[in-house]
């Protein structure tokens, strides 16, 4: 049975195993705390699912299993969260097996997203596995007579004074444990940490290095079959007929299914699935009307589509007096380029849907999926595997939909959708282009008196949890319509996060101008609007230092209050050697700052870059990061997610644009869609951690993607005096020098 967490199915008696376990007619071994504290708000992901034995088991051979609603997406987390729960169970990482994202088994934590890991499944972690350390020790006491003080712990064995030992396993034989966390008890002091701080290798790696399987694309189960989907050759295209049948009699084909503009082929192996997918889509007639804009540039065409204003900031009273400087940036659609094509496999078996998937949530994945196929959530089970790439909402949950609409038409046998290159590029849901207009005064100081600040933005976030938002349930014969977006509300906000600047500002006015309808599928790329705000904001206050005739890194310094903030930007600033910067010919150094969502992570970046005008090309020479997450787990972890978010917007900052007609999506290869090469990454990359132990966990993930764009824009304009507004800074602009 794969029922989700909220069936008593999911929560079977183990009692007789000795298990941490989930028991809804029998109360618990113990009487629950009912402390204030413990009927207030829980940390991170317990508010949501606050039972104990949701998060931990422990068997009675003393196996540890620690549960995550989370995903592996490459960031490490799997990593992180055993050194947590490690650290709390006092148990060697090695000895935790963590389950991650399966509706049938772990809680339901949503998406994973934001950069909000460590901040929600963490913290539960850590607060869950301190009470069960707890509950273990008292246990202990209690067997060996003795006060709890007295009893000792290693590797998950209690021993007393006189020898006697007892394991987390024989201590829970038989018991029943059905416990609401207590936040009131305490978690290990960090000057008390051995796993917790440290570097971990981290598990994941093994396998995506040396050729083992390590992804859903590898997956390969008995008696799988292959399927492949053919799109319309462009959004707006209407099949006016197609002959199957000849398809059908193809070698190994073992089914052909249409349902509206939706067509797929079954076969028995995958080279055959792709013959009979393109014989299946030569066969097809359609009319492709011209639906897109004929205008592509980012900046009228945004500012042309209908736009719903939203302030999300209003303070003081605007119009101060001061010199007045305004400018506008844009930013392109572009695609997440995950390296691997995603893929998904589905089987129905006895009328049970299992979907192994690198969705990043598996459980609102299960939500659209029950209403795309008609049937109860309690059948439909949702298995995260990791995908060779992923960057935010790309096709995982698309092509999850095609796999179990092809298990439903092809029971009792998995089926296997992988999707090819040009899938992924011409139909996977796009990161928004935007538009932002900045406009400040300064006062005779030199200090920001005045701030006006309006973002365009599509949709930044349709993932699924409702049908509409998967690519094939638009498609059917009885199509769903897709959600009518809403912008996120602030703090966190989607096209307007990071909007608000981290400055303080006496007058301030933001509005969000929120654009619900256009022509192409948008969502989530890594950071949502934070990237295109951040370059945008940390462009203009370079912009407005000049002005000012002041050091950028100290007009920065000179409208901060926060001192977190101003310990970034003095760490990047003198690990970089700012003020001893020596500039030579063609090369030019630029800074930026951002606190991701003004909630999490600080991140500040100096970087130097040496631009050719006669060529376009510009290259990283060095770049330097200081980033505060608060406490931290797993320091190598920081360092690969802000070395991995400076590269990854580096790509997009100088590379990365979608091209497209009134017709159809160009930029199908990577010939049309370039990425960052491994000659192009910068020659010296270093990041200081300043690590805040016992402060809350800060979410790292995209912290440094904003500040990188635009200190990147900041050293172009340094090193040449060109000043470049519209990304991508790509070669053609460079050398047109707009």
């Amino acid at each position: 049975m794969t029922a989700g967490l909220e069936s008593p199915r999911r929560r079977q008696l183990l009692a007789a195993a000795g298990s941490l376990t989930v028991v809804f007619t029998i109360g618990p071994a113990w009487a629950q705390d009912e402390t204030p504290m413990n009927k207030g708000k829980l940390p991170g992901s317990l508010e949501k699912e606050p039972w104990l034995d949701a998060w931990i088991r422990i068997d009675a051979d003393n196996r540890i299993t620690v549960f995550t609603g989370k995903a592996e997406l490459g960031q490490g987390i799997k990593t992180a969260l055993l050194q947590v729960a490690a650290e709390e169970l006092l148990v060697a990482p090695g000895r935790i097996t963590l389950v991650t994202a399966d509706t049938a088994r772990t809680p339901n934590e949503g998406y994973t997203a934001g950069s909000h890991s460590m901040q929600d499944s963490g913290t539960a972690l850590r607060h869950a596995a301190a009470q069960v350390r707890q509950i273990l020790g008292e246990l202990a006491a209690k067997r060996f007579g003795i006060g709890a003080p007295a009893v000792t712990v290693r590797d998950g064995v209690f021993q007393a004074p006189d020898g006697r030992r007892a394991s987390y396993g024989e201590l829970l034989a038989g018991q029943q444990l059905h416990l609401r966390c207590n936040p009131a008890i305490p978690v290990r002091g960090p000057e008390g940490h051995t796993v917790s701080g440290k570097p971990l290798q981290r598990i994941d790696i093994p396998a995506k290095v040396t050729g083992g399987p390590a992804y859903v694309q590898d997956l390969r189960l008995p008696n799988m079959v292959h399927g492949r989907v053919v799109r319309p050759p462009t959004p707006g295209a209407r099949l006016l007929d197609v002959d199957t049948a000849a398809v059908a009699r193809l070698p190994g084909v073992l089914k052909v299914v249409r349902d509206g503009r939706f067509l797929a082929v079954i076969a028995d192996g995958e080279y055959r699935a792709v013959k009979a997918a393109a014989a299946l889509a030569r066969a097809a007639r359609w009319d492709t009307p011209a639906t897109l804009p004929a205008d592509t540039r980012p900046a009228p065409m945004v500012r042309a589509w209908p736009a719903k204003p939203y302030p999300i900031l209003e303070r003081g009273v605007p119009g101060s007096a001061g010199r007045t400087l305004a400018a506008m940036y844009s930013k392109p659609f572009q695609l997440h380029a995950s390296i691997g094509p995603s893929c998904a496999v589905a089987e129905l078996v006895n009328g049970q849907y299992t979907v192994w998937t690198h969705s990043q949530g598996v459980y609102p994945l299960r939500d659209a999926l029950s209403e795309l196929l008609g049937t109860y959530k309690a059948t439909i089970r949702c298995i995260h595997t990791e995908g060779s790439g992923c960057y935010g909402h790309n096709a995982a949950d698309d092509v999850a939909a095609d796999a179990a609409l092809l298990a439903r038409a092809f029971p009792g046998r998995p089926v296997r959708v992988q999707w090819m290159r040009e899938d992924e590029n011409g139909w996977e849901p796009f990161g928004p282009a935007m538009l932002t207009s900045a406009r400040a005064t300064l006062d005779g100081s030199g200090k920001i008196v005045d701030w006006q600040y309006d973002v365009w933005s599509p949709p930044h976030n349709t993932r699924p949890g409702k049908a509409g938002n998967l690519l094939a349930a638009t498609h059917l014969d009885k199509p769903f319509k897709p959600d009518t977006p809403t912008p996120s509300p602030q703090p966190e906000g989607s096209g307007d996060r990071n909007a608000i600047p981290y400055y303080v500002l006496p007058n301030a006015r933001v509005v969000h101008q929120f654009q619900d309808t256009i022509p192409l599928r948008s969502s989530a790329l890594r950071s949502l609007g934070a990237y295109c705000n951040v370059f945008s904001i940390e462009s203009f206050m370079d912009e407005l230092a000049h002005a000012a005739n002041v050091d950028p890194v100290a007009f920065r310094l000179r409208n901060l209050a926060d001192p977190r903030a101003i310990d970034v930007v003095r760490a990047a600033a003198r690990k970089f050697g700012w003020d001893s910067y020596k500039k030579t010919p063609r090369r030019g150094r630029g800074f930026a700052f951002a606190r991701y969502k003004n909630l999490a992570a600080f991140c500040a970046i100096a970087l130097e870059v040496e631009v050719a005008r006669e060529t376009g090309m510009v290259r990283i020479t060095r770049a330097v990061a200081a980033v505060d997450c608060g406490e931290v787990v797993n320091p190598d972890g920081v360092r690969n997610q802000i070395e991995g978010g400076i590269v990854q917007s580096t790509s997009w900052t100088l590379l990365e644009r979608i091209r497209f007609d009134e017709r159809q999506i160009l930029t199908r290869d990577w010939a049309q869609y370039p990425i960052l090469r491994f000659n192009q990454v910068p020659e010296r990359l270093e990041v200081e951690i300043i690590d805040r132990p016992g402060q809350p966990f800060l979410g790292t993930g995209e912290a440094s993607q904003g500040p990188t764009g635009a200190a990147i824009a900041n050293a172009i304009a340094d090193a040449c005096g060109l000043r470049l507004r519209d990304l991508p800074l790509d070669r053609a602009r460079l050398r047109a020098g707009r």
